[in-house]
């Protein structure tokens, strides 16, 4: 019984909302439904409430389930692999964000753009991180964390299990365990900023 409220507790503070390939078919069928971009923030807007965190998993594609995914968010953080075409379409998803952000969904901020796949024993690799950094740096928070390209991450998916499970001593479970403070950092900045705006109006 202790390790069932126990669980019961770990579900109510968040929930993770997962992608996979069969979604494809909803981007269809929201082709002709009303109020399509807002679909998504209907239902989560019912369940909110209940939890401390909703995670939002989308395709790496700017279709209709992305688009619902923003408008439904609070923030969004932007993977980019440490390729070329990858962070070449950074600047066609910030357009989105922005025109998200104008016309559907005007407190979606984004929380900054972290590195993923990087094989940090190539020069391609660590320059694309230079790159990215140089030129979106001073727009926006590009996390410290890199998340290391592994085979083990990539067994995760055949696996069924998340990288904590399946190699919970490895490089990517620990990249993400720091990532995890970093974005668990900006929730504390954000709350200071509040409490400190709301301190001044009284």
């Amino acid at each position: 019984m202790m390790h069932r409220k126990v669980f019961c507790i770990i579900m109510k503070v968040s929930i993770l909302m997962p992608g996979n390939i069969e979604l494809s078919a909803v981007e269809v069928a929201l082709v002709n439904t009303m109020s399509r971009e807002t679909i998504m923030r209907s239902y989560i807007d019912s369940v909110k409430a209940d939890y401390d965190y909703i995670l939002i998993d989308c395709m790496p594609s700017l279709g209709m389930m992305t688009i619902n995914a923003l408008a439904a968010a609070d923030s969004v953080i932007i993977p980019v692999q440490a390729h070329y075409l990858p962070a070449k379409g950074m600047t066609q998803l910030l357009q989105t964000v922005a025109r998200v952000r104008r016309q559907i969904n005007p407190k979606l901020a984004v929380d900054g753009v972290l590195l993923t796949m990087v094989d940090s024993r190539t020069n391609f690799a660590k320059d694309i991180s230079f790159v990215l950094r140089r030129d979106y740096g001073d727009k926006l928070r590009v996390f410290n964390t890199e998340i290391p390209l592994s085979i083990r991450a990539a067994e995760t998916s055949a696996k069924g299990k998340s990288i904590y499970a399946h190699d919970p001593n490895g490089q990517v479970a620990k990249a993400y365990a720091a990532l995890t403070k970093e974005v668990q950092d900006i929730g504390s900045e954000r709350r200071s900023a509040r409490q400190h705006k709301a301190d001044q109006s009284r």
